[in-house]
């Protein structure tokens, strides 16, 4: 006994200057990790798919010592696990590659493309939460009756249809049938080019500039598909919304508080709602994370000029250089969310510290 008593008061407990500097060690180390994996996986897929880089290029009627010379400068000549070093010495310096497109540099395209999607899945996450959250919150405390109905409806129909579906359901009716809303695009011809580019997100670019024609002409083109993927994100949002608040409403802490005799609104957005805080955070960050890599097809039926889009045509024409270089960006920022959400773990809950 006075051995393990002597042993435990010989180790001397790490400074705390020395434990957070390992815990941001160990949490870089893990983002390094994932983002390496990423990359080789989607360099992997890139070399092995059904598409030849090489024709994009010199193109199919291209002679064969013109094909084997382009094929030795881009290196596919070298084994794999040599072509992705290469590649992740260029990404690790800033460099994406060059864009078979339009023989520009990726990482140019991306910040030019980015702010698009940015703006719509930033607006999109907006709606999601400020009529997700309530609804959950309101179908939990009222479980059973119409506004829960509702809510289910609401959040099936969000999870069934086919986003595309609903994007071209909506160009129908509110712009071509009724003429609500603005068309496919960011902004109509006329308005295009006429506020300084400072941020790329055009609503943000119009309300610097003070032009508000350019502001309301963006808005008409936006509140669609940004209403789409709000629409989207608000039915898994009020799901998990109302299944947290489920849970804490049959707490020994709730009843509790009821039989003290406290208002119910409090005991429902002070108590109740003040314990499910840290699960919605993961819920909407993860919710943001999936509508900046997941609005493809919306941006595609809106001719929406994000990075999906971008994605999607470089994909078709075998512009691997591009898409490794918007899927990269995209995982980043889905991991760098993630760190995001477990930061504001420490804000709202102190026990995680």
């Amino acid at each position: 006994m006075a051995t393990v008593e002597n042993t435990n008061a010989g180790r001397q407990t790490p400074p705390p200057f020395l434990r957070s500097l390992w815990k941001i060690a160990k949490t870089v180390g893990s983002v390094l990790i994932t983002m390496l994996g990423l990359m080789f996986v989607t360099f992997l897929i890139g070399r092995v798919m059904p598409v030849d880089p090489v024709l994009a290029v010199v193109g199919e009627r291209a002679g064969k010592d013109v094909y084997d010379a382009a094929y030795q400068a881009m290196g596919l000549d070298k084994p794999i696990i040599v072509q992705f070093g290469y590649y992740l010495w260029d990404v690790l310096h800033g460099d994406f590659g060059m864009s078979l497109l339009n023989a520009r540099p990726v990482s140019e395209d991306i910040r030019r493309v980015f702010p698009a999607t940015l703006e719509l899945a930033t607006l999109g996450t907006i709606f999601g939460v400020f009529i997700g959250v309530p609804l959950g919150v309101v179908a939990a405390v009222r479980r059973g009756s119409w506004v829960d109905q509702l809510a289910r409806v609401v959040g099936l129909i969000g999870y069934s249809m086919p986003i595309f579906w609903l994007g071209l359901l909506g160009l129908l009716i509110f712009y071509g049938i009724l003429g609500w809303v603005g068309g496919p695009g960011r902004l109509d011809i006329f308005f295009e080019d006429i506020v300084p580019v400072r941020t790329g997100m055009i609503l943000v670019d119009s309300a610097l500039a003070g032009d508000w024609g350019v502001f309301r002409n963006a808005f008409s083109h936006i509140i669609l598909p940004a209403s789409i993927l709000g629409y989207y994100s608000m039915a898994y949002i009020s799901r998990m919304t109302r299944s947290f608040m489920l849970e804490q409403l049959s707490a020994e802490y709730i009843i509790t508080a009821r039989v003290k005799g406290l208002p119910e609104r409090t005991v429902i957005w002070r108590h109740a709602f003040g314990n499910i805080k840290v699960q919605l955070i993961t819920v909407i960050a993860l919710s943001y994370a999936n509508l900046l890599e997941g609005a493809v097809l919306t941006e595609t039926i809106f001719s929406w000029p994000g990075i999906g889009s971008y994605i999607t045509t470089a994909l078709l024409s075998a512009d691997m250089a591009a898409v490794l270089g918007g899927t990269i960006v995209v995982g980043l920022i889905f991991v760098l969310l993630n760190i995001f959400s477990d930061l504001l773990y420490k804000v709202f809950d102190p026990r995680a510290k």
